[in-house]
């Protein structure tokens, strides 16, 4: 893995899959043009490929396929109580595209869903239509890169861009990017705009190169985190998941030290903390995928649907990280993701067409 991570998988799509009423579609005549050796695949339905029984997760991630999509139905959802909402009083998500091409053990998106090919939803300005008609009744606070990394796939689609400048254009819209890309060319074209959040999944380097499969450095990230900073956007610092190994306390002091030796603590709008939990029946198909993975076999405790440490230690681990980033942030500005919450998997997901 090199610092900036690697994603050759944007070099390589060996297949599009494409929806018939897709093709049309500016974003897909654009994406198609990035790869005209790939094999072009016209479907009736993502689905299709996508919901198809008997795939291989682990064989798909070594290198995944390209659908192209129109996503139908409702495209805003109500966000879910897993999801922390940063005092938000409506707080919504957004997913345009589906899957990562990062390959985390953690991921959640890998007891989600049944494949491991990305799927692109090429009609965004339905989405944007939707979003306006929620700001006709009420400010909106829209998360809009949880189901995949919407920094790390710009090059690709561009849609980040159009988010930075659909937020800029709507003063009552906020959008938080969650990333763990370090792509600082791409973020220094980007529009800024203090209403789009950056918001950086951090881990200790040890977690990265064992767990965080062709993500960025530590150095990489923060390197893109301070460019965004000084950029105009505003920053978010992501200590979630955290991940319970044997040098976890020892780990956690010089690893928040590093982050806000890079990161000024005044360039930084709030940071978020939160120990690792995954719904049970995801956890049944990440198992599955990553049988030798010592995060997915872990013997966790289910308490009503969800697999933790267990509240205690996932207290003591919460609390640790709370006591360090007080000593560059205020306690306004640190969130943690409470252990009574609950997954709701169905709920973030419905709709998808």
């Amino acid at each position: 893995m090199n610092s900036s991570g690697s994603l050759s998988y944007l070099k390589t799509f060996s297949h599009i899959y494409i929806e018939e009423q897709a093709a049309a579609y500016s974003a897909a005549v654009r994406i198609q043009n990035r790869y005209p050796d790939a094999v072009r695949v016209p479907i009736r339905h993502y689905k299709d490929m996508f919901n198809r029984p008997h795939q291989d997760y682990s064989l798909q991630k070594q290198s995944p396929k390209l659908i192209l999509a129109v996503k139908k139905g409702r495209l805003v959802y109500p966000g879910a109580p897993v999801c922390q909402d940063f005092g938000s009083r409506h707080f919504y998500y957004t997913s345009s595209i589906m899957n990562c091409l990062y390959d985390c053990e953690y991921c959640y998106l890998q007891g989600m869903y049944p494949s491991a090919n990305l799927v692109i939803f090429v009609n965004l300005d339905d989405i944007f239509r939707e979003v306006e008609q929620l700001l006709e009744q009420h400010p909106v606070y829209l998360s809009v890169s949880y189901d995949t990394d919407l920094l790390a796939l710009e090059q690709l689609t561009g849609y980040l861009d159009q988010w930075c400048r659909f937020t800029a254009a709507h003063p009552g819209l906020t959008i938080e990017v969650r990333t763990k890309a370090a792509n600082v060319r791409t973020i220094r074209q980007l529009s800024p705009c203090e209403r789009v959040i950056f918001a950086w999944t951090l881990s200790p380097e040890t977690i990265i190169r064992r767990f965080e499969h062709h993500t960025p450095s530590l150095s990489a990230r923060l390197k893109a985190a301070r460019t965004a900073g000084e950029a105009g956007f505003s920053l978010r610092l992501c200590f979630d998941p955290l991940i319970r190994t044997e040098d976890f306390s020892r780990t956690a002091e010089p690893f928040v030290r590093q982050v806000f030796g890079e990161i000024p603590p005044d360039m930084v709008r709030d940071a978020s903390i939160g120990v690792f939990r995954v719904s049970d029946s995801y956890l049944k198909a990440m198992r599955r995928n990553r049988p030798d993975s010592v995060i997915t076999q872990y013997p966790y405790e289910n308490d009503g649907g969800v697999c933790h440490y267990g509240r205690d230690r996932s207290a003591g681990m919460a609390e640790l990280y709370r006591r360090l980033l007080s000593q560059y942030l205020t306690e306004n500005q640190i969130f943690l993701w409470e252990e009574n919450q609950t997954e709701s998997g169905e709920a973030r997901h419905e709709g998808n067409e």
